[in-house]
């Protein structure tokens, strides 16, 4: 297990090298450029090539990726663009512990719904209970972001008056190592809609997998042999079938983590939420290459982390897999 381990950690340098250079490649191919307008107006050629000077936006490009390449390994994203009074760090900082709180909430909720979902459906096959969860993960899969958000807002926010409609209710300066919030009420009262409309499809998904992985293999063999020994269906399903069922969910559970947690623009956008999703896609429009690239980044980063703790989880639900 440690030597695939390192050998998965020793991996991970060159795919995320390729993938800085084809974010590097893609994001220099956006029609347009920084400088191009300030507002409304257009930058006069003069100004706009002293700013490319400053920038080092004249050079070749290859100095421009090595030179790029070489502080990032540095943890230093460089400036941005756009936001000429904050680097590419400190956005990062700023927003990325906001759009993770919120992936993690709608992580939990998928997995706290969809999990027993899957197995009381794939338990009661066939009755009025399994076309009611299948009924339900339908619509969760079927019903957009941007439907649900609204309806959650007008029905809970502005007409219960339960929740607050928009914004994100964390106190920035008491955050726990730097990522979690303190859990007061404000900001379970912020975080509940958003975290419901983003959780449900997930909750959905997860519900429908662990259904079909449920089935299979509770006709194996092995299971058939527990039911025969007398033991309770629950505990067949609990201790036996479920481990082994979790496989498929796991496995999206990986790039499911790292696309939640670096931010949903659908959601944030929808809420008011002040997270890396919005920042990235504004980011494009002002082709604000530094931002970009280092939203990638954290995004790859997370996602090679994400899809080395699935292989890892493999080896514990399933004891017959082996790393060689």
């Amino acid at each position: 297990m440690t030597q695939y381990i390192i050998r998965r950690c020793l991996w991970t340098v060159p795919v995320l090298l390729a993938i800085m250079t084809a974010v590097f490649l893609l994001a220099h191919q956006l029609p347009g450029g920084p400088f191009d307008y300030a507002g409304e107006k257009q930058l006069p050629a003069s100004v706009v090539k002293n700013l490319e000077r400053k920038y080092h936006l004249d050079d070749p490009i290859y100095l421009q990726l090595g030179h790029w390449i070489w502080d990032a390994l540095h943890f230093d994203l460089g400036p941005s663009f756009y936001s000429k009074t904050r680097t590419v760090n400190e956005i990062v900082m700023q927003t990325f512990p906001i759009s993770a709180q919120l992936g993690v909430l709608s992580i939990l909720i998928a997995l706290l719904i969809g999990i027993p979902l899957g197995v009381i459906a794939a338990v009661r096959q066939n009755t009025m209970i399994d076309y009611s969860a299948t009924f339900f993960t339908v619509i969760g899969l079927a019903i957009p972001n941007m439907v649900l958000g609204p309806f959650l807002i007008w029905t809970c926010a502005l007409l219960l008056g339960w929740f607050p409609a928009a914004r994100w209710g964390t106190d920035y300066s008491r955050l726990i190592l730097g990522v979690f919030p303190p859990m007061t009420a404000k900001f379970w009262m912020h975080a509940t809609l958003p975290a419901i409309t983003l959780g449900t499809a997930f909750s959905a998904r997860i519900g429908r997998l662990t259904r079909a992985s449920l089935l299979q293999v509770i006709r194996e063999d092995y299971i058939t042999t527990a039911m025969s020994k007398g033991l309770s269906t629950g505990r067949v399903v609990i201790v036996h079938a479920l481990r082994n069922s979790l496989i498929p969910v796991v496995t999206v559970l990986g790039p499911m983590f790292a696309a939640v947690v670096t931010g949903s623009l659908i959601v944030e956008q929808i809420f008011g939420i002040p997270g890396m999703g919005k920042y990235f896609i504004t980011s494009i429009t002002n082709r604000d290459y530094p931002v970009v690239m280092g939203a990638t980044l954290v995004y790859a980063v997370l996602l090679v982390l994400g899809n080395l703790f699935v292989d890892i989880s493999y080896g514990w639900l399933d004891p017959r897999i082996r790393y060689d």
